[in-house]
């Protein structure tokens, strides 16, 4: 299977952000990292958000895709589930180790890249495949994610995804004016969309040594129809009216629980959404 290095050409740019991102991110209020070692029935702001849709994981075995830090696994695993998490920046891994054993859950974590993810697991299967908010637009293939997640499954088990919703991925940055214009691709695209910037969407003042990033968006029908064509029943789809960080300075507000969304007239647009598909 080919993978994120032989696909895209941009995988070094994207690793060298993340891998600067991992520190700040540990150090930052909104990962909430040392809670985590102070009180060990505390779970993740994202994760709490998706339990009500997410249900009862007890005594099911979980990867979490594009894990970052590991809050969001070992909330998870605070859950009952027996997670294993997998990233390809080496950094982000380092800090999920450290925050696993401070925590005291019994949490694996892999490196490699997503296309790799079926070899570096061992061809292992799960009961679910967990991609926390924020992880597709890294992904220049949606079909071969889908490929991915089919053969990381048992038969019978499930996706279950947040994301941000491609509508606001499809938007300018922050305008001085209030206006929201539609100015990135909504649809995948070959090539990616190129961001700079010199901070990270954490509470930090911390100015990084990689600041850029190259995205991919992918269209609420490419996800659908790739997920059909692969054997997956689409079970639940739900659109929500924020999103757990402030997407557009200026224009959002927090609504508690790490939640923000549109401060003029929010319900012009999803914010995010949440996707679980069955494998057939």
């Amino acid at each position: 299977m080919a993978d994120f290095r032989s696909m895209t050409g941009f995988d070094e740019v994207n690793i060298a952000t993340w891998d600067a991102r991992a520190a700040v991110h540990a150090a930052s209020p909104q990962y909430a990292v040392d809670r985590f070692g102070g009180d060990p029935s505390y779970i993740s702001d994202v994760v709490a958000f998706d339990r009500p849709l997410l249900g009862d994981v007890s005594g099911q075995s979980g990867v979490h895709l594009q894990c970052h830090i590991g809050t969001d696994t070992i909330s998870l695993s605070r859950l009952g589930a027996e997670m294993t998490g997998l990233d390809y920046s080496v950094a982000s891994l380092e800090q999920a180790r450290e925050l696993s054993t401070a925590a005291r859950a019994e949490v694996t974590f892999v490196h490699a890249d997503v296309y790799g993810a079926v070899e570096a697991l061992g061809g292992a299967r799960f009961d679910f495949v967990y991609t926390g908010i924020g992880a597709l637009c890294w992904l220049p293939r949606i079909d071969q994610w889908v490929r991915v997640v089919r053969r990381l499954l048992r038969p019978g088990g499930r996706l279950f995804l947040r994301e941000g919703h491609p509508m606001l991925w499809a938007l300018a940055p922050a305008r001085p004016d209030g206006l929201l214009v539609v100015d990135a691709p909504y649809f995948e695209m070959e090539q990616p969309t190129h961001w700079e910037g010199s901070v990270s969407y954490v509470d930090s003042e911390v100015a990084l040594a990689h600041t850029d990033t190259h995205t991919w968006n992918h269209g609420l029908g490419e996800i659908f129809s790739a997920l059909l064509a692969n054997g997956f029943t689409i079970t639940r789809f739900v659109e929500h009216g924020s999103i757990p960080w402030d997407d557009k300075p200026g224009q959002m507000m927090p609504i508690g629980g790490g939640e923000w969304r549109l401060i003029d007239r929010p319900e012009r647009l999803p914010h995010s959404y949440t996707l679980e598909a069955l494998l057939r």
